[in-house]
């Protein structure tokens, strides 16, 4: 049974307190469900119990059935009982903060009894604004499930808590890797409570965009997934470390569809509410995985706003990325970017300004790429990605791997994709609107791609590949994007979407850190320079237009000035992205000697070299290389 949705205007709730309510005195139980006839609650005192006491609801203002019940039912679990059709049906609470294993019941949490020790006051170290965001992409049980990896959780959330860990190479891995490469950000793959995996059986993988109890975190990823109170702790030891490291933690959120529908909470309470319907009622499928959340309905937008703030005040989650972000309306993103900003002013917010299939939500009201400008909601660039490789998962090429012409859509990338002049006019409005990057767990790693694209070219042409596509990513204007691994040529043996494909193929392969040790302390050294140079990550186009200047290069050269205005910085930097497969001659701007920061060389394949070396009138650039040089004005 569904409803006219105009007869529900006078049935939105506005109160805070959906889901059950704690107090050791009592808890209440509220659940927005307008069109049911009856409701109850039915309280388990473990986990594995099949059979628990039952409680009818009262049916209150707003379509909120209520229940509140006298004595601490701390830790205890439980569930709706809703009649559909003259049947009962069991369900989990969707606004549940707590649950055993595969959601089969939802928990009443005791919140103040889940804190590690020292995780009330701690704060993560200083402060980065937006533009000096490096974000490293990562998913929970590929980063430490290799068995070279020298972590003890595999798989796990203490994975990230676990200090000194060494592969069998003895090189640093774990946290220390993601210390010591000097990233800002940690984006986790989803993290909340998905439905494709078994959380009881220790060897079924899924990337987990399958939603089920979205304020609940994923069981299969705690060390014991029946008792509810452990997953919650054991995440929390996880970011407490990760902030104690100067890591900020972006969960990666997935509220545009569900893993099923017709058996899902949302529907069973409120048919046809949650859920988009074309005009002839048709459920629509906008993401592309068999239903789509209709985030412009009054309730839907409430569930969004609620869970992400859930997520930021109890988790201090410093950032949140939308899957399929153009399948919400702008109006709930705006929403949520106004409520995050009150409880973190520095908090990170960005999607995928697209849908994965057709939608009946206008196009006018998707939150796509542009609709982003004026905000501080980033969006993923695809452009920049597709003009630096080519496409994702097939032979086209682009400005790093072999593509020619195309340098005027590089430099509409390097300068943020904000209008930086008549032939320079990008999407932005401002340099933190756009997310930089070439790869991501979707489709082909940047190693792979390269790989079948460049079938012709040495091994050592397509490292050179893979380095220079990230060097121009970590040197843009915007915030950079790293897919984990790609500092060390990741690998997924070519396969293309992994997202089932299980550890062998996911994994990140740790001795390849040790294979690849020139690449990985390149990239290491770039994201040092970033981080050094203030105006490397300008956060203004007015800034960008003033500091950043094109010079004269060869064909498939890029080449600009930084002027910098920042007394800690170098007076003016020069960088050069040479994709020839020559040597390139670059005559150098303002008179008086450049020195390298970093380069490519057969003398120094690592690249980095801090002003070792002095320049005058012109720069012979490798091929397929990046160019770093500085000089300061005495």
């Amino acid at each position: 049974m569904g409803y006219d949705l105009r007869e529900w205007k006078e049935s939105f709730y506005k109160g805070q307190d959906l889901g059950a309510n704690y107090n050791k005195e009592y808890t209440v139980f509220k659940v927005w469900a307008p069109t049911r006839e009856s409701i109850k609650v039915i309280v388990y005192n473990n986990y594995n119990d099949n059979n628990g006491e039952i409680f009818p609801m009262i049916k209150k203002d707003k379509g909120v059935w209520e229940l509140r019940l006298e004595g601490d039912y701390k830790n205890k679990y439980y569930n709706y009982i809703v009649v559909v059709d003259g049947n009962e049906i069991e369900i989990p609470d969707p606004y549940t903060k707590g649950s055993t294993a595969n959601g089969k019941k939802g928990m009443i949490v005791d919140f103040s009894t889940t804190n590690p020790e020292g995780w009330v006051n701690h704060k993560t170290i200083g402060t980065v604004k937006a533009s000096e965001a490096i974000i490293y992409e990562v998913h929970v049980r590929d980063f430490s499930i290799d068995e070279k990896s020298g972590i003890k959780n595999k798989g796990k959330y203490l994975a990230f808590t676990e200090k000194g860990t060494k592969s069998i190479c003895g090189i640093a891995t774990g946290v220390d890797h993601l210390k010591d490469l000097g990233i800002t950000h940690v984006h986790l793959l989803p993290v909340f409570d998905f439905a494709s995996v078994d959380e009881t059986e220790e060897y079924e993988y899924n990337w987990g965009y399958d939603p089920y109890l979205y304020n609940v975190p994923e069981g299969s990823y705690a060390t014991n997934p029946y008792d509810g109170s452990i997953r919650i702790k054991e995440f929390k030891e996880m970011i407490k470390v990760l902030h104690e490291n100067g890591l900020r933690v972006v969960m990666d959120v997935v509220y545009n569809h569900t893993f099923s529908m017709r058996r899902n909470p949302f529907e069973i309470l409120a048919p046809k509410y949650y859920y988009r319907t074309d005009i002839n009622g048709r459920y629509t499928n906008g993401s592309g995985c068999g239903n789509e959340t209709a985030s412009e309905r009054p309730m839907m937008r409430k569930f969004i706003v609620d869970s992400v703030k859930f997520w930021a005040d109890e988790y201090k989650i410093d950032g949140f990325r939308f899957d399929l972000m153009a399948l919400h309306d702008i109006d709930t993103m705006r929403d949520v970017l106004k409520e995050l900003k009150e409880i973190n002013p520095d908090i990170l917010i960005y999607g995928e300004p697209w849908t994965g299939g057709d939608t009946s939500l206008s196009y006018d009201m998707q939150f796509r790429k542009g609709k982003q400008r004026g905000t501080e909601i980033a969006v993923f660039n695809d452009d920049f990605r597709n003009s630096l490789k080519g496409d994702n998962d097939g032979t086209v090429l682009g400005f790093i791997n072999g593509r020619w012409g195309i340098e005027n859509e590089i430099k509409k990338g390097i300068v943020g994709s904000i209008q930086y002049d008549a032939g320079l006019c990008g999407f932005a409005e401002q340099p933190i609107e756009t997310i930089n990057y070439v790869s991501s767990h979707d489709n082909l790693t940047l190693f792979d791609k390269i790989e079948k694209s460049n079938l012709e070219a040495t091994d050592g042409e397509r490292e050179r590949m893979n380095r220079l596509a990230l060097s121009i990513i970590l040197t843009s204007q915007g915030i950079p994007f790293i897919q984990g691994g790609t500092e060390f040529l990741r690998t997924k043996e070519g396969n293309h979407n992994s997202y089932n494909a299980g550890d062998e193929i996911n994994k990140i392969c740790w001795s390849r850190k040790k294979k690849y040790t020139e690449n990985h302390e390149y990239i290491k050294g770039l994201i040092a320079i970033r981080k050094s140079q203030r105006v490397m990550s300008l956060d203004r186009a007015e800034d960008i237009r003033n500091s950043l200047q094109f010079i004269y290069a060869p064909e498939n050269t890029v080449a600009y000035l930084l002027n910098s205005p920042y007394r800690e910085d170098y007076n003016h930097i020069l960088i050069i992205h040479n994709a020839n497969r020559k040597n390139v001659k670059i005559r150098l701007p303002l008179k008086g000697e450049w020195k390298v920061i970093a380069n490519e060389s057969e003398a120094n394949p690592n690249g980095i070299l801090h002003g070792t070396k002095g320049f005058i009138d012109e720069v012979s650039v490798p091929p397929i290389s990046t160019y770093i040089l500085y000089k300061n004005i005495t």
